[in-house]
């Protein structure tokens, strides 16, 4: 066992300066709101303004321009400047200044109520206004705001905000056919459903048709008599929805739609991508068994079929997750994102189809494009080359990998933003022992300038010993992160309750080297209430390479429960932890993973919380549950195995049960289908539910919640 110790720098200079007190206890608000409020290091949240090397932000109600060249700071602009600008546009004043969107070197655009505003700095008067309905959502407007348009839905339709016109692009007449919202409930790195063309002469939109979907109620117990409230929500295994492509010419009011040449097939049209000079449109077409995917070409003025440029299967599964990123200068080349090597990396292709080259390469994942150098000689990317625990940025040659450049060189966890020319990076980091720096990057020479140095919130509070360090996984070889919080008042004469914090699922990582080790406060408030929180980061998460997260497939829970009992098997090697007096508790895919760990080794684990949790996956969506498990009929066995309905009986613990009672992502009937289960077998469990809320109990609300996870454990662990 290798075990990489991380202490928080608190711990640390309390150690080295006895007279901070430290012995300062949170409230349940304070480990629940203060985590993402007062209690987090504060920073500079910065945006570049385009074609420039001037990096601003919002502060005070002011807009801070920093100036990369000169290291020079001052006011841009004021709410003061801005509410006098819209007083002269007879405008309804700001209340506060946040941060708005560039449109170009000299432009702003930023909301107020229910119209958008284009600002300028030039002589701080208004230029434009555009008015919208209440209803409207997912604003999206092009790059060339030049042409003074932003795409917005109404309902099920799809309309084009001009400063003095509303124009029509797909009206819906049936409320299974929707327009310009985002599909495939989210997958695939899809996030909205418009694609503006680089110079915003056409938008492309995905039409959604659920006819064959079925509908879900959800109940809304607001109203005087309880109402079913509809949701779509196609289970694995049923009929899905179909997608398809619409492309609107601006200039004719037209619309083509992309050629479909199997328009039943339940299809995925994924990470929808414009070539530069707009006579293409490339999509990445996934099949509904996901394990074949064809990059396509289509024609913008027909919509026609032209080629597919190649190919990717995998015998488990094949997840289109990134758009493509054309070189600047060349129009016929772009990067393309796969994992076919097992990570995800960066490779050169032509528009005919060609492949010029792996760019990057090697047992690490490549985590974010974040853009070219000016003649396109290098790409810019994070990736977690130094270690799964952190972030970092590079760049790199696209023809000679070898020329590669480490921008990042403190350890820890970067967020950051490229200028428009490459010359520099905004960086955001923090670590374990860094509560957060937020800094300026010059990507050639790597000198840096610090803009803000945040100051440790936690200062006061007394906090328990954290590591971070690797365990082997079930079997035997793979090495798994964990993360150890000690109680408060750690003594190693004594013994301690312990809880494993889990979610286990794909597409997460738990552990980290940033502020609090990626933990939540709320486990720092249970360390000091003397427990002792664990955290694993099994085979099936995120950010480890295909092989560790596809492990899982066609049996999910079942591995996963493995590489926690390692973690038991570590808690146990620790001596000062009570092994009678072990708790669980996730939500979600977590959520999951507790209710399994309860019933299928009740010897180890006494007390239980699971939220939200999927408790058959017959019962889940498509296009996550196919993925994994792919289809009942496909799969029984996996289905069966993996089902905790039958499992109820062997519950011997106590277990509580959270459920949101209009969650549309993990719907109600998961959690009613054990309790039913429970109910038939005679086996005690307990519930609570949130009627309102969906997947997440957020707001104030999070803090009844997580009084009553803790309350369960101090109830029936302590």
């Amino acid at each position: 066992m290798k075990n990489l110790v991380l202490i928080f720098a608190v711990f640390v200079v309390a150690l080295a300066n006895p007279s901070w007190a430290q012995d300062d206890k949170f409230t349940m608000e304070d480990a629940v709101i203060g985590q993402w409020r007062g209690l987090y290091p504060r920073s500079i949240y910065g945006y570049w303004q385009p074609q420039t090397h001037i990096l601003t932000y919002s502060q005070e109600n002011k807009i801070i321009r920093f100036d990369a060249d000169t290291k020079q700071k001052d006011t841009l602009l004021t709410l003061k400047n801005i509410n006098a600008a819209l007083k002269a546009a007879e405008a309804d004043s700001l209340k506060r200044l946040s941060s708005p969107d560039w449109i170009d070197n000299e432009r702003l655009l930023f909301r107020n109520k229910n119209k958008f505003y284009v600002y300028s700095t030039v002589d701080n008067s208004i230029k434009k206004t555009f008015t919208f309905q209440p209803t409207d959502n997912n604003f999206d407007y092009p790059d060339e705001l030049s042409k003074n348009m932003i795409a917005v839905t109404n309902g099920n339709s799809l309309f084009i905000i001009k400063p003095n016109a509303r124009i029509t692009v797909a009206q819906s007449r049936d409320k299974d056919i929707v327009y310009g919202q985002s599909v495939s409930r989210r997958e695939f790195g899809i996030s909205k459903g418009t694609f503006w063309s680089p110079k915003a002469n056409y938008l492309a939109y995905y039409i959604k048709d659920n006819s064959d979907v079925t509908d879900y109620p959800l109940v809304d117990i607001t109203s005087r008599t309880a109402e079913a409230e509809m949701t779509l929500y196609p289970m694995a295994g049923t009929p899905s929805e179909h997608v398809s492509l619409g492309i609107y010419n601006v200039d004719k009011n037209q619309t083509i739609y992309i050629e479909d040449e199997n328009a039943e097939s339940e299809q995925y049209l994924t990470n929808i991508s414009w070539g530069p000079n707009e006579e293409y449109i490339y999509i990445q077409v996934l099949n509904r068994e996901q394990n074949h995917m064809k990059f396509n070409k289509y024609d913008v003025k027909t919509g026609a079929f032209v080629k597919t440029l190649f190919e990717e299967k995998h015998e488990k599964y094949v997840e289109p997750y990134h758009k493509i990123h054309f070189v600047p200068g060349d129009d016929d080349k772009f990067v393309y994102q796969t994992r076919r090597d097992g990570y995800n990396h960066l490779y050169l292709y032509t528009t005919d189809g060609k492949e010029k080259g792996q760019i990057t390469s090697g047992n690490w994942e490549v985590t974010q494009f974040l853009g070219f150098g000016p003649k396109g000689r290098y790409a810019y990317y994070v990736s977690t080359e130094g270690s799964p625990l952190e972030r970092h940025a590079y760049k790199i040659n696209i023809k000679n990998s070898q020329k590669k450049t480490k921008i990042t060189q403190s350890r820890g966890y970067h967020r950051v933003k490229l200028s428009s020319d490459a010359n520099y990076l905004y960086d955001r980091y923090s670590s374990t022992d860094v509560p957060g720096i937020s800094q300026v990057i010059n990507t050639n020479t790597l000198e840096k300038y610090t803009l803000k140095k945040a100051k440790n919130p936690l200062k006061p509070y007394a906090l328990g010993e954290m590591e971070i360090g690797t365990i082997k996984a079930g079997d035997d070889k793979t090495d798994l992160y964990y993360r150890l919080i000690k109680p408060t008042d750690f003594d190693s004469t004594k013994t301690y309750p312990a809880i494993v914090y889990v979610y286990g699922g794909p597409h997460a990582q738990l552990i980290s080297n940033r502020w609090m080790g990626g933990a939540r406060m709320w486990q720092q408030y249970m360390a000091q209430n003397g427990y002792v929180m664990l955290t694993i980061d099994n085979r099936g998460s995120a950010n480890r390479g295909l092989d560790f997260e596809n492990a899982t497939h066609r049996q999910l829970g079942k591995l996963e429960m493995k590489d926690q009992l390692r973690g038991i098997e570590f808690l146990k090697q620790l001596g000062y932890v009570d092994t009678t007096k072990l708790g669980v508790h996730g939500w979600s895919y977590g959520g999951f993973m507790t209710t399994s760990l309860m019933t299928h080794h009740p010897e180890v684990f006494q007390v239980g919380v699971a939220g939200g949790p999927v408790i058959d996956w017959k019962y889940y969506e498509i296009m996550y549950g196919e993925r994994y498990m792919d289809t009942p009929d496909e799969n029984p066995e996996g289905y069966k195995s993996t089902s905790l309905i039958d499992m109820a009986p062997e519950l011997k613990g106590k277990l509580l049960i959270i459920h949101g009672g209009m969650d549309p992502t993990v719907v109600q009937q998961h959690s009613l289908a054990f309790l039913r289960a429970c109910i038939k077998n005679n086996i005690p469990v307990d519930y609570f539910v949130y009627p309102q809320a969906e997947h997440n109990v957020r707001g104030k609300d999070r803090i009844h919640l997580m009084q009553k996870v803790t309350d369960y454990f101090n109830d029936y662990l302590k």
